[in-house]
């Protein structure tokens, strides 16, 4: 008795690809480590100068402000293929 043949779809190739699948683009992992960069930074300039830099006005605030940076750029992993 014959084998039937059965049907296999190609795999998807890169035009193909959905908008959940498709890759990064090229600028998204230097920003994304860039935000975590400029966040590590702005704590570290805020302690060395003893709350007069980066914003003196905001005091002890500057610290939110950094971890805010650095957050954006680890949610940013999240999306990183």
């Amino acid at each position: 008795m014959a084998r039937e043949k059965t049907k296999s779809t190609p795999a998807p190739t890169s035009a193909q690809r959905s908008g959940e699948q498709a890759p990064n683009p090229v600028w998204f992992k230097p920003v994304m480590f860039g935000f975590m960069l400029v966040g590590l930074i702005w704590i570290i300039v805020f302690y060395v100068s003893q709350g007069a830099l980066p914003i003196a006005a905001l005091e002890s605030w500057n610290i939110v402000v950094g971890f805010g940076i650095a957050f954006i750029g680890f949610l940013m992993t999240t999306r990183w293929r």
